[in-house]
């Protein structure tokens, strides 16, 4: 009993040695009677001299707090706010898209956030295993890190929240400049826009107990200590893995892409939501790939490093190049399972800030395109039964702003029913699609060969029996038109004509997203809107304005014209009147007169300036002047939001590679000891720290910018199978963005290693 009594003693004394230099750091050895007033020091005294040590290895932990919590209290405040609302309508396809982007940033900020947790603890396993050694109970020391933790989390993330109110302050005015009506930018911060932040802190605040936890839950001493050295070897699957990897990753992207309309073409089912599941390979191949680059590499020099020739022909891969960089692969190979991990997690948030970043240029070529080289300046058209503005009152507006009008010019149209093929399977997943054709199953706007040269002075001939679509000049919204038609219909005396789709003709101011213009024959254009109501007939102007365009006068005109017009006039462009009598024909109802459906058909004439009411209202005027500055409006809505969801990607991404290089160094930090007392050269070591650091960055930068852009490239030309010039100008600027993301990661490549260098091959 004695002797072990003493044995205990002396091992205590030894801890509290280690603990009294740990804390000095000067390297110096105690006397006993600095030991034994070592062991005097209060708890309390203790604590703080501990909390003083971790300030440098809570540095990157309180880094990560703060910049998560910074970015997205900032990203929620703007999200929630009622002009990011307008621009992002409700089931738009750009707010899933936002939504969904954002999710994909929040996980990655919660993964770097767990990791810089995970290399805290790592860093303070050793603390926490000679405290135990000294005989502080676990009850004893829970309350220590319990406060320390809490203390840390709560410091920063709450700076983080404080911070990211004047952030979002200083972006949002700083995009206003961008806006020429800067009072529709409204930011409202009310309490319930820190919902997301405040549930974000509770989490970090949670994982930060739960990994103290698990550090306390230990009751090995010895293994505590060495938590930090610890190593997490990969299960190596063969060199077949990696190419493996290409190809299933392939066929999962391909797979998954393709179900929908093989479901819906081949087995003429609605596709199911589940068939998403199919893309699960992409991330198995992309675990196989990152798995063969930390354990084996990608070089394959033929000769020296690649492959080396047999006799009769065949080759086998040379171990050169595996003995080159046997030191590297080993430390990596080591610590194989969490850094691929981190890898898998990093691609897959590099992937999400270009998809996010992509969308701006393609965005704002789109538009410019659109605008430019426009003949007129202006573009309005309404009802025949409605009394719309005459020539006569639009000179008096612009009169009012110093303006005259030039290049008048003005025709009617007919709206018209096409007949073709409808599905009445239900529509929804898993039904059967079954198609009947219908004499009435859509809404077209034609002109006559007469109206449209009078009023665009393009000249076409369309021979009798036949009509012609009308699209942009690049032929980009084809795919919206109707070229399968056989009868028009005079939807007020139901007098049909025989047709057939002869080709295109090209304007690209006619371009409409809704029901699609025509050119008839004028022959036949007479005949068959001959008794049309007016409710079935349009009139369309357009013109130039003579001096310099003015906002006002074009802000005033589509007021002006809004209130010509009653509230019958309140629909989508996507509500189509004809589908509509066809299914009330045959007694059902039409979606756009549900209720709840009713709500996205209908416009309300009252809110102009909703991006709703500009983007979807039938009757919407064109207007270079105000197509502009709405695109301004929008793209600085759109701009704040995307790049802000990029830039918490792209942060969370380089935060993850940079800890991975942190925490591999720290394991292999003897190693590194052991290589300097063999007389390794600082050049050998710097090489290998480069080694490690370009596959841990490298590697998921290449794959997710590689992988983005190819998705990114597919879905335009899935759209209408062909890549317009527009696309491709925007697939050019969308090149000089990644050279930009590649300078930022090289970037961080560059200063991790710079501070890995510091730290292990200099630092004595």
């Amino acid at each position: 009993m004695k002797i072990c009594a003493y044995e205990h003693s002396f091992d205590k004394l030894a801890a509290a040695e280690m603990l009294f230099v740990m804390i000095r750091g000067d390297g110096e050895k105690p006397g006993n009677a600095a030991v034994r007033r070592l062991f005097m020091t209060t708890m309390r005294d203790l604590e703080k001299k501990l909390r003083k040590l971790d300030y440098h290895q809570a540095r990157l932990y309180l880094f990560c707090n703060f910049i998560s919590l910074m970015l997205i209290t900032a990203y929620s405040i703007m999200m929630l706010s009622p002009t990011v609302q307008e621009v992002f309508p409700e089931g738009g396809d750009s707010r899933k898209q936002m939504q969904a982007i954002f999710v994909l940033a929040v996980v990655g900020c919660t993964a770097f956030t767990i990791y810089a947790t995970a290399l805290f603890f790592r860093k303070k396993s050793r603390q926490v295993g000679i405290l135990m050694a000294l005989g502080i109970s676990k009850g004893k020391l829970a309350p220590i890190l319990y406060r320390e933790i809490l203390f840390l989390s709560f410091l920063s993330s709450g700076f983080g929240i404080l911070a990211g109110i004047p952030l979002v302050v200083l972006l949002w005015n700083s995009f206003r400049l961008f806006l020429a009506d800067s009072e529709q930018m409204q930011l409202n911060m009310r309490i319930a826009n820190l919902g997301i932040p405040l549930a974000f802190l509770a989490m970090v605040v949670g994982l930060a107990c739960v990994t103290a936890k698990r550090y306390l839950a230990r009751t090995d001493i010895l293994d505590t200590i060495k938590e930090e050295h610890k190593n997490e070897p990969v299960k190596e699957l063969g060199r077949w893995c990696g190419p493996a990897g290409i190809i299933v990753l392939l066929a999962g992207a391909v797979g998954g892409y393709a179900a929908p309309f093989v479901s819906m073409r081949l087995f003429r089912i609605y596709a199911s939501g589940w068939l998403n599941i199919l893309y699960a390979p992409v991330f198995i191949g992309l675990y196989m790939i990152l798995l063969h680059t930390v354990v084996y590499g990608w070089r394959f020099r033929p000769g020296r490093s690649g492959y080396e020739k047999r006799k009769g022909g065949s080759g086998r891969k040379s171990s050169s190049s595996l003995k080159s960089n046997l030191i590297s692969y080993s430390m990596m190979k080591f610590q194989g399972k969490q850094t691929v991990n981190n890898m898998l997690v990093s691609t897959v948030l590099i992937a999400g800030a270009c998809f996010a970043i992509f969308y701006l240029p393609m965005l704002t070529t789109s538009m410019t395109d659109g605008l430019k080289d426009r003949p007129y300046g202006y573009l309005y058209h309404y009802r025949a039964d409605q009394s719309g503005l005459s020539k006569k009152e639009v000179e008096g507006l612009a009169s009012e702003y110093g303006l005259s009008l030039k290049d008048w010019h003005e025709a009617e149209y007919v709206n018209l029913g096409m007949d073709g093929f409808t599905d009445v399977g239900g529509g929804q997943e898993g039904d059967k699609i079954i198609e009947e054709y219908w004499e009435l199953m859509a809404e077209g706007k034609f002109f006559s060969e007469s109206s449209l040269k009078e009023l665009t002075g393009t000249e076409v001939t369309v021979e009798p029996g036949t009509y012609l679509g009308i699209v942009d000049d690049g032929e980009e919204n084809t795919f919206a038109m109707r070229t399968d038609c056989k009868i028009f219909t005079n939807m007020s005396t139901r007098k049909t004509i025989q047709t057939s789709f002869a080709g295109w003709a090209h304007y690209n101011m006619l371009v409409d997203s809704g029901k699609g213009y025509y050119v008839l024959n004028d022959a036949d254009y007479a005949e068959i809107a001959e008794g049309a109501a007016g409710e079935w007939r349009g009139v369309m102007h357009v013109f130039n304005v003579d001096g310099e365009d003015d906002y006002q006068f074009a802000d005033r005109l589509l007021r002006s014209f809004v209130a010509s017009v009653d509230e019958s006039c309140n629909l989508a462009s996507f509500y189509d009147r004809v589908y509509k009598i066809a299914l009330n024909e045959r007694g059902k109802e039409y979606w756009g007169d549900d209720t709840a459906a009713s709500l996205a058909a209908k416009i309300d004439l009252s809110r102009i300036n909703d991006s709703d009411f500009r983007l979807w209202w039938e009757y919407m005027p064109k207007s270079v002047m105000l197509e502009k500055t709405d695109f301004m409006r929008t793209f600085s809505v759109f701009l704040m939001m995307f790049l802000f969801i990029f830039l918490i990607c792209i942060t969370a991404a380089c935060v993850i590679g940079y800890t991975r290089c942190q925490t591999i160094a720290l394991n292999n930090r003897y190693v590194f000891d052991d290589l300097k007392k063999l007389g390794a050269p600082p050049a050998f070591l710097i090489k290998e720290i480069r080694r490690q650091c370009c596959t841990v960055i490298r590697t998921p930068a290449v794959i997710g910018i590689i992988g983005m852009s190819g998705l990114y490239t597919m879905i335009l030309y899935a759209n209408d199978g062909k890549l317009s010039m527009t696309e491709v100008k925007g697939l050019g600027i969308c090149g000089l963005v990644i050279l930009g993301i590649a300078a930022l990661l090289y970037a961080v490549y560059y200063g991790t290693v710079k501070s890995l260098v510091r730290e292990l091959v200099e630092k004595e």
